[in-house]
């Protein structure tokens, strides 16, 4: 995917904070803007690999369902993302918006929402049907205050190992079984080092640290735990982060020093490769995979992330309504097939992910999404971190430095002090 950098992030929220007070938030729309669907911009960050392919499947179903609008790509490559943030803060900032924007569903669409940058689409749920065929653990992390501000192409899952089964039955362990916890994983990864595998565990770029520790947090917290970490019932100072901190720290002994500065792809082709036995990664890496030859089963297998079986770690690439988008019903046009079947469809067999929508036949996708779609049906759903839909940008920086900081000093106890002093800030805003 993936993500902006947490701190450039932060330069583009506020940005956007200082541009608030221009946008009207009833409808920036003017009558010939509302009625133009001669084309549609579409802002991204898919603007390679993987995620290329996705939105080019996405644009093929567009042009089949809406032949006379114009679809106009606006990705902006570079920075994992960072660079897309940055160019369109400027934009929103100059009451220049795109016809429509990627975000991420859940709480990173809040400084948005508070700079009344994005317009309410809940009408446009009802009239195509989209609370009917939307689940409710969905919808509920799509509603702010009765509203909805976006429409989700997708669901990711966060908390996926991936395993390169050859590394591990040449060291004596199962692929096929999961670790039963975080001790049994740490002791399989002591296994694959004393068979001559330097890197267990493959980390990347600043984000991939940060879901690597949400996923240490669930594991140690639970669903219950993890999840009030963001409403302050769970404490940041408690023994449990405590115990995951340490967990955290065992973990970064087994993984790639050069982590930092590279992107995700990296760390997952070091699986696909052979030089890494595992990756924790959201299910985006799937493509990745396929497109590097191999096969699930085969070459490589995934499970939850040991501990978290039981919880899908959720987040959505989702898209936007502009208040004062040029072309406002081209951009109706592509939130209609974003969120068709035909459109989720085709998007998700290219990207890895699996379909929002509730009347999607698990038959018509691979293996893995196949089990990832009953896994959402049936597990307890909580909110990535890492990726947007469990709080804010700014709480979201200020935990990245603190583990930034952490992975460069090892230092446990000014680790915990900063992740605290983040949730009473986070708490407070």
């Amino acid at each position: 995917m993936r993500k902006a950098l947490a701190a450039v992030a932060g330069l583009a929220v506020a940005g956007l904070a200082l541009a608030g007070c221009s946008g009207s938030g009833d409808s920036g729309n003017n009558g010939d803007s509302a009625n133009d669907d001669s084309q549609v911009e579409v802002f991204t960050w898919w603007a390679s690999g993987s995620e290329k392919a996705g939105l080019d499947a996405l644009v093929k179903v567009f042009n089949e369902q809406f032949p006379s609008t114009k679809f106009v790509n606006a990705a902006v490559a570079g920075g994992a993302g960072s660079n897309a943030k940055n160019a369109l803060a400027s934009r929103l900032k100059a009451n220049n918006p795109p016809d429509s924007f990627q975000a991420h569903a859940g709480a990173e669409l809040t400084d948005y929402i508070e700079a009344k940058k994005i317009e309410d689409l809940s009408a446009f749920y009802k009239q195509n049907g989209l609370t009917d065929v939307f689940p409710s653990t969905l919808l509920d992390r799509l509603t702010v205050d009765g509203k909805i501000y976006s429409v989700p192409s997708n669901i990711h899952r966060a908390n996926v190992t991936w395993v390169n089964t050859d590394l591990l039955t040449k060291a004596g362990i199962d692929p096929k079984v999961a670790p039963a916890d975080l001790d049994a994983w740490l002791a399989d990864m002591q296994k694959l080092k004393d068979n001559g595998v330097e890197t267990p565990l493959s980390v990347a770029t600043d984000w991939t640290q940060v879901q690597l520790f949400e996923n240490v947090l669930l594991s140690v917290l639970g669903a219950d735990g993890y999840q009030g970490l963001w409403d302050g019932s769970t404490k940041f100072d408690s023994a449990e982060v405590t115990t995951a901190i340490d967990y955290y720290s065992k973990l970064l002994k087994f993984a790639n020093t050069d982590g930092t500065g590279q992107d995700w792809p990296v760390a997952t082709d070091m699986v696909v490769d052979g030089t890494a036995a595992y990756n924790v990664m959201g299910d985006w890496a799937l493509a990745e995979f396929d497109t590097k030859g191999q096969t699930y089963g085969k070459e490589y297998t995934t499970w939850p992330t040991p501990g978290t079986d039981g919880m899908f770690d959720f987040l959505a690439d989702s898209f936007t309504l502009p208040v004062g988008a040029p072309h406002a019903a081209g951009a109706e046009n592509w939130l209609k097939t974003i969120s068709s079947a035909e459109g989720q469809k085709a998007f998700n067999l290219a990207k890895g992910s699996i379909p929002a929508r509730t009347d999607a036949d698990p038959a018509d996708y691979p293996e893995y999404q196949q089990g990832a779609m009953a896994s959402f049906a049936k597990d307890t759903v909580v909110s990535s971190l890492a990726h947007g839909a469990a709080v804010k940008i700014s709480w979201l920086n200020d935990i990245t430095s603190a583990i930034g900081q952490f992975v460069s000093t090892k230092d446990a106890g000014t680790f915990q002090d900063a992740l605290v002093q983040a949730q009473t800030k986070g708490l407070a805003q």
